[in-house]
């Protein structure tokens, strides 16, 4: 006769079984939020609403998914750099348009806003494959211009954007000048176990981790920027917001520790009061001054890379 502590057994099994089942099943919907609740997937504002003077972009990647993207730049003859913004996995990009217009103001410079596929007006689903494709593009476009100084692309990236921005960059040393990253993760699969603690013995990258991870391979968007920082060779500047409620601050400094190991052009710098999405707000003038140090130091108008420290 089974005893009700076996089916007591049983039962749990099968419950965790059925829920890392939907995990598989569903986790783009989890990495990938482009519809924030109660809100839609039209843009909210346009930057004309911001003042801002932009170009609608119309792209197609490598496997012809149509994709939309706002270029902005400062002034019509602007020497500045020209900064590719990856965004966060969540919302579109016109949610960034306030935190643009401000980088547009301090740092003298070009922004190009890519939104990812199954983002804001693009076409398609959001992947990992796709959205590298995606940001292949948007670099692609940018390095054929003939208003920018192409020598002067930098990308930005933001959480879920830093480890587009790392695929990228690390893709295209001849075209990507510099990376700055902030509040990024060193892998979905660290993520997952950051979000359910006890899927640590199940899943994940780095040493945060434990167990047999046996759940790796079921991840199709695993994003490991861990293993990617590692073989950037352009200059990368890590924000890290040390209050971040979202990706837990040890993770940039992991991925600050692993850039190092072989390049000797990165530079850290740490915010107290930073969240996960208020750096630039609740940090203010330290931000965008660093910010500004940074591109002034490895970014400058001969590109003549100067790769000695910055005195921060």
């Amino acid at each position: 006769m089974v005893s009700f502590w076996s089916l007591l057994a049983y039962g749990i099994v099968v419950v965790v079984l059925a829920g890392l089942a939907l995990l598989i099943m569903f986790q783009e919907k989890l990495v990938y939020v482009p519809v924030l609740p109660g809100l839609t997937k039209a843009y909210a504002l346009t930057p004309s609403r911001l003042r801002l003077t932009y170009e609608d972009v119309w792209l197609r990647s490598s496997d012809g998914v149509r994709l939309h993207s706002w270029f902005i730049k400062f002034s019509p003859n602007c020497s500045g750099p020209t900064i590719l913004f990856c965004q966060e996995n969540a919302g579109n990009i016109a949610h960034r348009l306030e935190f643009v217009r401000i980088m547009l103001e301090k740092l003298q410079c070009n922004v190009f806003m890519l939104s990812y596929r199954g983002y804001g007006a693009s076409d398609g689903y959001p992947s990992q494959c796709g959205i590298t494709k995606d940001a292949q593009a948007a670099l692609d476009h940018l390095s054929q211009r003939d208003d920018i100084d192409t020598s002067r692309i930098v990308v930005f990236g933001r959480s879920l954007g830093g480890a587009v921005g790392s695929v990228l960059a690390g893709n295209n040393p001849d075209k990507v000048s510099a990376l700055i990253l902030e509040n990024t993760f060193t892998s979905i699969l660290d993520m997952a176990g950051v979000r359910l603690p006890f899927l640590k013995w199940f899943i994940g990258r780095s040493s945060l981790s434990r167990g047999p991870k046996i759940l790796n391979c079921f991840a199709r968007s695993p994003w490991n920027t861990i293993d990617v920082i590692g073989e950037i060779k352009q200059p990368i500047l890590f924000l890290s917001g040390l209050r971040d409620e979202m990706v837990p601050p040890s993770h940039m400094r992991m991925l600050y520790l692993k850039a190092i190991e072989h390049n000797s052009g990165c530079l850290f710098v740490d915010f107290p009061n930073g969240m996960h999405l208020n750096n630039w707000l609740s940090c203010g003038d330290r931000y965008w001054g660093r910010m500004q140090l940074f591109l002034d130091q490895y970014v400058p108008l001969t590109h003549r890379r100067n790769w000695s420290r910055i005195n921060w």
